[in-house]
């Protein structure tokens, strides 16, 4: 177990100079958290990480240059909690965030938990016996609940095995858990440099492709992951820029793993990529985030992929956005 408080480390390098409690034994798990402008949740979510069940554990946090009074709140959570170290750093989104969290850890395995969302009390007990049984899986993942959204949209969800022989091409596809809903081993992160940062948004799903389309991955089947959806400065909130930087990470992969094409072929690799875009171009649609849509339909017409009932929807992206707008809107009307 987590021994008691035996020092005070010192950081300065690129980071500001922080002071924190420094834990004499190495934990089992070591929890990631990054924070941006999170004063009023992240009491919450640190809570979430104290609260569970599996105790061999650190929790690293990182403020990303909060401009609100996170580092303060940080600061008096560390007295509260001594397996709490915080570091700072100036505003470089959240991989890098992550990045520096990732270098501070000591244990074995790495979770991530944002600042706003939380885990259910077994979480990583659940998640950890997992790995145990499965010496030679470098990942388990787990199902989760959207909170503050329409009931339609926040029902449990727990996700299919996807250790199967079509594996790297469903993961080509997506992100097909959220970041806090996994346990890996720090081994197997560190093995691909973790996070990409190039990517400000989508960085997770870049981890996800990378790491588990060439190691084994295991299903914990039960939803213990909760992600609360809010007004804010959520990591995911924009649609567009996900979108592309989306398509941008699928062709990285692609390129630094031509195999893949080869096994996968052309054609279905085209297939895999447009038609995602064209999802996520019908999802902005539908949600009536005609700026997001009007750009992704446009990308859809000009590579010449769509359908014959695509073009009810695609088509009028070709307008200019004021009047492309004005002519959804009125669309409505006439169908409420």
């Amino acid at each position: 177990m987590i021994g008691p408080t035996v020092c005070i480390q010192v950081r300065q390098q690129t980071d500001r100079l922080i002071l924190q409690p420094v834990m004499k034994d190495t934990p089992v798990i070591s929890v990631v958290m990054p924070c941006y402008n999170e004063a009023k949740r992240i009491s919450g979510a640190v809570q979430s990480v104290f609260e569970q069940t599996f105790r061999d554990l650190e929790l690293i946090v990182v403020d990303d240059g909060s401009r609100d009074d996170s580092l303060q709140v940080i600061a008096a959570l560390a007295k509260r909690y001594p397996r709490l170290k915080y570091f700072s750093q100036e505003n470089r989104g959240p991989g890098p965030a992550r990045n520096l969290g990732l270098r501070q850890a000591s244990g074995e395995y790495i979770a991530f938990l944002d600042a706003d969302d939380a885990w259910h009390p077994q979480c990583l007990e659940r998640l950890h016996a997992t790995l145990s049984r499965h010496p030679d899986a470098a990942l388990t993942y787990c199902g989760w609940q959207n909170l503050g959204v329409p009931e339609n949209r926040g029902k449990p969800f727990i996700p299919p095995d996807y250790e199967r022989p079509d594996k790297i091409e469903v993961m080509l596809r997506g992100c097909r858990w959220p970041i806090h809903a996994a346990l890996t081993r720090k081994a197997s992160i560190d093995a691909i440099g973790g996070f990409d940062e190039q990517w400000s948004t989508s960085m997770d799903y870049d981890l996800w492709l990378n790491l588990a389309s060439f190691h084994e991955i295991v299903l914990t089947p039960e939803v213990l992951a909760y992600y609360h959806h809010h007004e804010g400065e959520q990591i995911t909130k924009n649609r567009l820029r996900i979108a592309i930087n989306h398509t941008r990470i699928q062709q990285h992969f692609l390129d630094a793993h031509p195999e893949v094409i080869e096994h996968l072929g052309k054609g279905r690799v085209r297939r895999i990529l447009m038609d995602e875009l064209l999802q996520r171009a019908y999802v902005s649609y539908w949600d009536r985030d005609l700026d997001t849509a009007h750009v992704l339909f446009r990308k859809m017409l000009g590579a010449r992929f769509f359908g014959f009932k695509d073009l009810k929807y695609a088509l009028p992206a070709l307008l200019p956005l004021p009047i492309y707008r004005r002519l959804v809107r009125a669309l409505e009307r006439q169908t409420a």
